[in-house]
């Protein structure tokens, strides 16, 4: 009998979102979640293949897990995520104690198996994905796959083409959402800002918002991740001037020279980049801003890497996800071009820009000591609360033992005073609640 099931995940924000989704089909059909695998009736592996590094680590939870699947066969194990593509041929041979292969998204094989061995008509059981039993905030997927084809990913190859939900279905699951006790969604995507161009109606991302931003009892809304080439005047509007829509946007740039970037097939110059950037700051007051970036691509010159150096240094991201390039087979770059650069050297670039970028955020940081901003609750860590200002910045946070505070602040907004800063959080006190009507954003 199937009872309980384990899911293990790692990549990008859509990854645990599928997971999250899956876990709701399952215990839709009756399945407990456990907090093992050595517990699980049904076990999955989500999987990313985006690095290397994450491939060895599904690879290596592969060969943990197998011992579980031989000593009581009739467990069912799962590999799901874009290590699965469209031809399983070599995954089944490398790996034969597999069950079930399933591509992103593809959750019918495994559903229709539990559903055989409890004897239940899955799809008679199983109704809205949005999770069970979410936290306070939640990821919500408005659009899967992307088009654009970069070089470097693999997503395109494992996800496929642009698919978007349609703008009902999407407000629907937001409101089933918060009646579970979200209080902040982040819709989701490969390229965000491409939502609603292959629906017949064409609506867009900024439209989505504006509905999304009507929803009773829903405080925040965030989104990611962005592409430059689709972050165009209404989305950056919207930031500004819908109340709930949060002012931080995460728009990877990947690389701060113009024949790197035409090498991974990114469509804008530095200059295109650097003057969108300008564009959302003039109109967002404010603003964060994160980028992605990685080091090393094949051909990258010391000269080329310096580029992106300085382009950091100018731009003063709030945040960098700095990456060194790891070649994935499938794509052009693999295809086509040599992975030439050192390891040692790519090591070497990371550390330099992560140090680059650990002073930029002491600095920024630091000038928030002293000020008053308002934080939502997430939960507690280490003893302390915990949480983001509306800017993305994470904060742990006391009590001020005049503010009259509940002791469970939990999914509650509340105005912090910063007392300490580092350049990866924030610290401060809590001053007071913030009702509905009181909320407002004093970073």
């Amino acid at each position: 009998m199937l009872d309980t099931y384990y899911i293990w995940t790692i990549g990008c924000q859509m990854n645990k979102a599928d997971s999250e989704r899956l876990g709701s089909a399952l215990e839709q059909l009756g399945l407990q979640a456990v907090d093992t695998a050595r517990k699980a009736d049904v076990i999955v592996l989500n999987s990313c293949v985006v690095r290397q590094g994450a491939e060895n680590k599904v690879v290596g939870n592969l060969w943990m897990v197998n011992p579980l699947k031989k000593k009581q066969p009739d467990r069912v194990l799962a590999l799901m995520g874009c290590m699965v593509g469209p031809r399983t041929d070599e995954l089944e041979k490398r790996f034969p104690d597999v069950d079930l292969f399933m591509q992103p998204q593809q959750f019918e094989p495994l559903l229709e198996l539990v559903g055989q061995r409890k004897g239940l008509d899955w799809e008679g059981c199983v109704g809205s994905l949005a999770p069970t039993h979410p936290d306070v905030t939640c990821y919500v997927p408005i659009i899967h796959g992307c088009d654009l084809m970069c070089t470097f990913c693999i997503i395109p190859y494992r996800r496929g083409r642009q698919v978007s939900r349609p703008v009902d279905e999407v407000v629907r699951e937001v409101e089933l959402l918060v009646n579970r006790g979200v209080r902040e969604v982040t819709v989701l995507g490969q390229t965000v800002d491409a939502y609603g161009y292959d629906l017949p109606e064409k609506p867009d991302l900024s439209q989505l918002l504006t509905c999304l931003n009507d929803i009773d009892g829903l405080d925040r809304i965030r989104f990611l991740t962005s592409h430059p080439s689709y972050m165009d005047e209404r989305i950056i509007r919207s930031v500004s001037e819908l109340p709930k829509v949060c002012e931080h946007i995460n728009l990877p740039v990947q690389a701060g020279d113009d024949e790197v970037l035409r090498n991974m097939r990114r469509p804008y110059t530095r200059d295109e980049y650097r003057d969108l950037v300008g564009r959302i700051r003039d109109t967002i007051p404010g603003v964060s801003m994160s980028t992605d970036i990685i080091v090393g691509f094949p051909g990258e010159t010391e000269e080329q890497f310096g580029r992106t150096m300085d382009l950091v240094s100018e731009l003063r991201f709030d945040k960098v996800h700095c990456a060194a390039y790891s070649t994935r087979p499938g794509t052009t770059a693999h295809r086509t071009m040599e992975d030439d650069v050192a390891a040692e050297v790519k090591d070497r670039r990371m550390k330099e820009l992560d140090a680059l970028q650990e002073n930029i955020l002491r600095e920024t940081n630091a000038e928030l000591v002293g000020q008053t901003v308002e934080v939502l609750v997430e939960g507690r860590k280490r003893g302390k609360w915990q949480g983001r200002t509306r800017t993305d910045k994470l904060v742990f946070l006391t009590e001020d033992d005049e503010s009259g505070c509940s002791s469970d602040l939990a999914g509650q907004l509340v105005q912090v005073g910063i007392e300490h800063a580092s350049p990866w959080a924030l610290q401060g006190k809590v001053h007071l609640p913030v009702g509905l009507n009181q909320a407002a954003n004093t970073e």
